[in-house]
């Protein structure tokens, strides 16, 4: 376990992780559940970094049903989803707590947003910078390194930090051109 840096408290047998324990791999998930033969087996719980976790039962190793809960609470159905479906675009927050007043939009499902770092992108469980190819946690830690098609989607979609002055351009503002070129009635 140590060569690929993952950890193991708990119970054994025959050197192997049997009954209950903790399982942590190299990325920080952890499962904390039943083990059975050096693999998961009976109820446990997958916690990964970000808050999120997924219940199940697990037959050697394998999970045969479960839940995923997101780290706001939502919990993800795989029958009847009307969350974020093209019809309601409201964050979960906002589902649960209501639309803030005019003035006030929410960015993210957090309120106020994380400030992402210079040039970098809010990528929803990090912050990925295009430079480097790396996604890092919100609190700056090594989460992965972005393939071609992450990299694409995250350029395309995500919130990005201000590199560039935002506002009016003076010389194009409908308030500064003369009346008599204006177009405005």
């Amino acid at each position: 376990m140590e060569l690929i840096g993952s950890s193991y408290k708990g119970d054994t047998k025959n050197g192997r992780m049997d009954g209950k324990g903790e399982y942590t791999f190299p990325t920080e998930t952890k499962y904390e559940g039943e083990m059975k033969d050096g693999m998961f087996h009976g109820k446990g719980v997958l916690h990964f970094p970000n808050g999120s976790k997924y219940e199940a039962t697990w037959e050697n190793g394998i999970a045969k049903q479960g839940s995923f809960t997101f780290a706001d609470g939502l919990q993800y159905q795989e029958k009847d989803w009307d969350y974020c479906d093209g019809y309601d675009r409201r964050f979960y927050s906002e589902r649960c707590n209501g639309l803030r007043p005019a003035g006030e939009s929410q960015l993210t499902d957090l309120h106020p947003p994380c400030l992402i770092p210079d040039g970098c992108y809010d990528c929803g469980d990090g912050f990925y910078d295009p430079n480097t190819r790396v996604v890092t946690s919100h609190s700056g830690r090594f989460l992965r390194k972005a393939d071609d098609s992450e990299h694409e989607w995250i350029v395309r979609t995500c919130r990005k930090a201000w590199d560039e002055v935002a506002g009016v351009d003076p010389e194009k503002s409908v308030a500064t051109i003369p009346e008599e070129t204006s177009n405005i009635n």
